[in-house]
C-alpha cells in the first residue's frame, strides 16, 4: 500500500476502523516521507538482515523496513492497530506481528525463533515516556543484534550522544556507552508528526561493543558506582560514594588516589575507563 504518509490516506483508514491515539501509549505516527526510507537505510535494514521493530504506529517504518531486509519482526502492544496493519502491510509477506509488552516478551526467543541466520537490527520510534527503559532492556540482556536504531526526544538524544566525562552526561550516558558506541544520525521537527508532540526529536543510532565487557562481579560494581555516584553528581565523588556505599572516607581517599583519580572531582568528570577502574578497585568493599 503506498502514500502511509499521507495524512488523509492516514484519517481515512483510521477512521475506518474507529481508531483514536493514546497519549498513554505515546502515539505519534510519523507523516514525513523523508524520515522513515533514512531510518531504514540507516538502521542496517538490508539483504540478508532481519529487523526487529518496537512498535509498529500505522506501518509506515514497518513498510520501509520490509522493503529492504528479509525479514521484520515488529512488537505492538496495541490491539487495536492489528486490523489497521493487515491493511498497510497488506503487500509483504516477510512481516510478522507480535502483538505484545515489548517489555514481558522474550526478546532472545523471539531472535532466535524468527531470524535464523540472519544479522539482527532494531528499529524504533520509540515512545517517549519509556525510551530509556527500552534501550536497556536491549542492551542488558545481552541480545545478539548488531545496533539498535530509534527515534527518541531531542533531549533524551542529547543525553545519550554525550561524551562521557562531559557536564551533558548522566548515568544513562555511561550505561549506554558500557556496552556501545552511540551517535547521532539526524534531528527530527514534531511538525514530522500526527498528531504533533510538543518537543522535536532525533534518531540516533547505538552500534553494540564486541569487547570491553567487564567480568560479573566488576560489572555489578560499575553499575553500582554508576547509579549511586550520578544520584548525587553535585557532590564530590569521594562524598557521594562514602555516603551512599557506607565506605570508610579515608579508606576511599586511598582507593581513589592509588587509580589516580582526585577524590574531589565529581562522576560527571570521569570517562567510562576511570570508571572501569574504580568498579576494578572497588568491587571488593562494595
Amino acid at each position: 500500500m503506498e502514500n502511509l504518509t499521507n495524512i488523509n490516506v492516514i484519517k481515512s483508514i483510521l477512521e475506518k476502523h474507529g481508531f483514536s491515539f493514546s497519549k498513554g501509549l505515546g502515539q505519534n505516527f510519523l507523516i514525513n516521507p523523508d524520515i522513515c526510507p533514512k531510518i531504514a537505510e540507516m538502521g542496517n535494514a538490508a539483504p540478508g538482515n532481519g529487523i526487529l521493530e518496537i512498535g509498529t504506529g500505522f506501518g509506515t517504518l514497518t513498510a520501509e523496513l520490509a522493503k529492504r531486509a528479509d525479514k521484520v519482526v515488529a512488537i505492538e502492544i496495541d490491539t487495536r492497530l492489528l486490523p489497521i496493519l493487515d491493511e498497510t502491510l497488506c503487500d509483504f509477506n516477510n512481516v510478522k506481528i507480535i502483538n505484545d509488552d515489548v517489555m514481558k516478551c522474550d526478546i532472545k526467543k523471539i531472535i532466535t525463533d524468527e531470524f535464523a541466520g540472519m544479522d539482527v537490527s532494531v528499529c524504533a520510534n520509540l515512545p517517549y515516556y519509556i525510551t530509556s527503559p527500552i534501550i536497556m532492556m536491549l542492551l542488558e540482556n545481552n541480545l545478539p543484534i548488531k545496533s539498535i536504531t530509534v527515534m527518541v526526544q531531542k533531549e533524551a538524544a542529547q543525553r545519550l550522544c554525550a561524551k562521557v566525562g562531559s557536564r551533558e552526561s548522566g548515568a544513562i550516558t555511561v550505561a549506554v556507552n558500557y556496552y556501545a558506541d552511540v551517535k547521532k544520525l539526524f534531528s527530527v521537527s514534531r511538525g514530522s508528526f500526527m498528531p504533533a508532540p510538543n518537543v522535536d526529536s532525533a534518531v540516533i543510532r547505538i552500534d553494540l561493543k564486541d569487547t570491553g565487557k567487564l567480568d560479573k562481579e566488576t560489572e555489578d560494581a560499575f553499575f553500582k558506582i554508576v547509579k549511586y555516584a550520578f544520584a548525587q553528581r553535585r557532590k564530590t565523588l569521594l562524598n557521594s560514594l562514602s555516603a551512599k556505599m557506607n565506605i570508610d572516607k579515608d579508606k576511599l581517599v586511598t582507593i581513589l588516589e592509588s587509580i589516580n583519580i582526585n577524590p574531589s572531582v565529581r562522576v560527571e568528570q570521569l570517562d567510562i575507563n576511570q570508571l572501569k577502574s574504580l568498579a576494578v578497585s572497588l568491587k571488593a568493599v562494595i
